[in-house]
């Protein structure tokens, strides 16, 4: 489902509800979260704006190639003048021309500069890289935690129902009892402890519910979901066929996508490019230069000639900024420091990464062996349970027997709610690492 269509829905359940966001369900899959995140979620729109921003920084230093124009005008009133020997003596007025005008248009084309634009345009490249891994990197982590959100509810959402089935059959176990008790075949204490078990499987109801609206909110809220919509997770997402490749295949995709290995390396190319750019401090900058200028009046003359003086010019500049030889040193240590630091961060991100996916890809395939073991438990428990309750009713068990069994069942349809729901999370926790969610 693409996101109109998942627009759509999400619009038709504010609308049956009377056009306020009142509370409606809807089904959605784990992609259409993720797509709707993809838009509306406020954890992802700062990651958005600062890649934006990474983008006009390399326009920013492609600005740098293109030629500086500088124009300047000024008019001016000159007071008169004065003229006197050498010893300040012979004092004679000198009649100035009082207006004064400057106009002048300089134009210097960089043609080489040591590298510094070349290097800072390839620095802010690798800035929008960067930014690019580092959207990517908290755009996976908000899909991690949505999925986490979104298999609670499954799970919670299967516990209510087990819960709920054992509180009817401890219910209709009560009334047996109660009947029993009528009878005379039965112990008050019997009634009251079992009624004790009810009472704790409704609290345990009431605390699962609790938690479901929790986890609604917190995957709504992320997800930039309309406010009031109750997630009604995919039935049919255990039935997946998920994949069981070994270590070394997911090894591999962790090295090729994963986002905080990229992120580690861009910081390694950038820090390089930066010792490229100190470096470039040390050589010389050389451009074309051209300028026309028009003073009046002129001044060098005794007396001053009250007209315009105009010239122009072209040539060759040349700037070298000598105490670069023993200033760059430092920066280029500090530069080299930071290269070095990089370096050292993106091993220990390699190692990270390698012992995360060896690790979950071993709870992977630890969690189909355990989904077998619940399935087992469950029948046994199941058994058991029929057993120990046809032999109570013959008077052949203690109510001891009976709550034993009861949360013996429990702990096992637990279990292997669980179980299952731990096979999708580590498929997906091994999506997350290796850059694939």
């Amino acid at each position: 489902m693409n996101n109109l269509r998942l627009l759509t829905g999400l619009l038709s359940i504010v609308l049956s509800s009377g056009g306020v966001c009142a509370y409606g369900q809807a089904v959605i899959t784990l992609e259409e979260i993720f797509e709707s995140a993809e838009t509306n979620s406020s954890q992802l729109r700062p990651s958005f704006t600062a890649q934006t921003e990474a983008e006009r920084e390399i326009s920013v230093a492609r600005a740098g190639r293109l030629p500086d124009i500088n124009a300047s005008l000024s008019l001016s009133y000159i007071g008169d003048g004065f003229t006197t020997k050498r010893n300040f003596s012979d004092y004679q007025k000198a009649p100035i021309p009082h207006f004064g005008n400057a106009l002048s248009v300089n134009i210097t084309q960089p043609v080489y500069t040591g590298g510094a634009v070349t290097s800072a345009i390839e620095l802010a490249e690798l800035k929008s890289t960067a930014a690019r891994y580092a959207t990517d990197f908290q755009r996976d982590n908000i899909r991690f935690q949505l999925t986490g959100f979104y298999l609670d509810i499954y799970k919670y959402d299967n516990l209510r129902t087990v819960v709920e089935g054992n509180i009817a059959a401890a219910r209709k176990v009560l009334q047996e009892m109660k009947a029993r008790y009528e009878q005379g075949t039965a112990l008050q204490n019997d009634i009251t402890r079992y009624e004790l078990l009810v009472s704790n499987l409704e609290l345990q109801l009431i605390r699962i519910n609790n938690t479901i609206d929790i986890l609604n909110t917190n995957l709504v809220t992320t997800a930039g979901l309309p406010q009031g919509t109750v997630i009604v997770t995919d039935s049919t997402i255990l039935a997946q066929s998920l994949p069981k490749e070994s270590a070394a295949w997911w090894q591999a995709e962790a090295v090729a996508n994963s986002p905080s290995l990229s992120l580690a390396r861009s910081g390694v190319e950038i820090s390089r490019k930066a010792e490229s750019l100190v470096r470039s401090e040390r050589l010389p900058k050389i451009g074309l230069q051209a300028g026309w200028s028009m003073d009046g009046p002129i001044l060098v003359e005794v007396p001053p000639i009250d007209r315009n003086l105009s010239y122009w010019y072209v040539g060759i500049g040349i700037n070298y900024n000598i105490s670069s030889l023993y200033k760059s040193d430092k920066s280029l240590a500090r530069s080299r420091a930071a290269t070095r630091k990089a370096i050292e961060q993106l091993d220990a991100t390699r190692e990270t990464v390698t012992l995360a996916v060896n690790a979950d890809h071993v709870r992977y395939l630890e969690a189909y062996e355990e989904l077998k073991t619940r399935q087992k438990s469950v029948e046994l428990a199941e058994r058991n349970y029929h057993t120990t309750s046809t032999r109570y009713s013959a008077d052949m068990a203690l109510i001891t027997d009976m709550l034993d069994a009861a949360n013996a069942r429990l702990d096992a349809e637990q279990q292997l709610v669980n179980a299952r729901i731990n096979i999708i999370y580590y498929y997906y926790k091994l999506l997350f690492i290796t850059g694939k969610i």
